[in-house]
């Protein structure tokens, strides 16, 4: 058999490899925490639960939805107007996604062509790179550096690669980094994007993960933005929906009516029952996403003060569901570290080189375990000794 060359980019995710290592440790009666995979374990909302299980068990709910439902527009349309202060054409503007994930994956190949340049940041989350990989396109990486508060440089990117480029991801609150950009770096990238004839994508997903009486927009708020680009927003982390699968494209009408298209071709739409829980999620009661928020600031306290607490320093994230922290200085690299810290503590994290070579020297912990197993994972590093060999 003969398979496509286009897979000789890809190796095996780091995401495959820890599960392994999690089931054979399992499987031998280990104990395992695993603070890898950003899987929340916060559940959605009674409200959005009950309006799923109601369409679900109606039958005629299980046609192909082909399109999005204008009810589902319409919500969406109302939820960024009264949450970011943004208007949107419910017919031009938006369009679902059966997940972040998803739209990242199949959106390069809506806007670029075998060899053209994209650019994604350094460290980012690997579909950001997968997605253009799989499209035939060339990256630049675009360091995101602790001296720089993990923002972006724009003016730092070669005049030559920029008049090269036709796609840029960017995405803050980031993951990895946890980091924020200030409102002067979105103008800046509008400027940017508009003298390169860039189309930028805004990855928005932890908007509502924001820590210490701080709150985030949307960079589509910004004037020009929606001449530029799009933004990507998603209820998996907000609502507790990630399995689910709900995602939006939402912004520059071009971009979204190529994409539109391009999915026209893939899938028969988001399953009805699904596209009724959205809309109870961005429609109903709020109070639920204040909840999810201060649970993750208290798990985030939690981790961090512990580690501290053992000679581990990091620092405390400004938002997302994540903790970005070097490894300590006697380790030379970050999959070595975390390799120790699952066969000598049982602790499961993704070491930051996953993430793009920026992301080397670096670990990621995702706060998706409930607050006694956080403590029980800062014991058992403490009774490793790793940290101090």
């Amino acid at each position: 058999m003969q398979f496509a060359k286009r897979m000789d980019r890809f190796g095996e995710g780091i995401f495959t490899k820890l599960l392994e290592i999690k089931r054979r440790r399992l499987e031998q009666g280990e104990p395992v925490i695993d603070l890898s995979v950003g899987t929340p374990n916060t559940p959605p909302a009674k409200h959005i639960v009950e309006a799923l299980c109601a369409a679900a068990a109606d039958e005629k709910n299980y046609i192909y939805a082909v399109s999005d439902q204008r009810e589902l527009l319409a919500a969406v349309s109302l939820w960024y107007k009264n949450r970011y202060g943004v208007a949107l054409d419910p017919e031009t503007e938006i369009c679902s996604l059966l997940g972040s994930q998803e739209g990242l994956a199949h959106i390069s190949l809506a806007i670029v062509d075998e060899g053209d340049t994209v650019l994604v940041p350094d460290p980012c989350y690997p579909v950001f790179a997968d997605g253009p990989l799989i499209a035939g396109a060339e990256l630049y990486y675009m360091p995101q550096k602790k001296e720089n508060g993990y923002v972006i440089r724009l003016q730092d990117i070669p005049e030559t690669v920029a008049q090269k480029a036709r796609f840029m991801i960017v995405s803050y609150p980031n993951n990895p980094t946890t980091a924020l950009a200030p409102d002067r770096f979105y103008m800046d990238l509008i400027a940017f994007a508009k003298k390169y004839e860039i189309i930028v994508l805004h990855d928005n997903a932890y908007s509502e993960l924001v820590f210490d009486g701080k709150t985030v927009g949307s960079f589509l708020a910004f004037p020009g933005a929606k001449d530029v680009g799009v933004e990507f927003n998603s209820l998996s982390k907000t609502y507790g929906l990630a399995g689910a699968r709900i995602g939006f494209c939402v912004g520059n009408a071009e971009v979204v009516a190529r994409l539109k298209r391009l999915k026209s071709n893939m899938d028969y739409g988001m399953f009805l029952p699904l596209q009724k829980a959205a809309i109870a999620a961005i429609s109903g009661d709020q109070s639920c996403v204040e909840d999810t928020r201060k649970a993750y600031e208290k798990r985030r306290d939690i981790l961090c003060d512990g580690f501290r607490e053992i000679g581990w320093d990091m620092e405390k994230p400004e938002a997302t569901m994540f903790v970005w922290a070097m490894i300590p200085s006697h380790y030379g690299k970050s999959e070595d570290f975390a390799m120790d810290l699952v066969m000598k503590a049982g602790v499961i994290v993704t070491p930051g080189s996953a993430f793009g070579p920026s992301g080397e020297g670096y670990v990621r912990m995702a706060l998706v375990q409930d607050e006694d197993a956080l403590k029980q994972a800062v014991e058992a590093v403490r009774q490793s000794g790793i940290l101090h060999q």
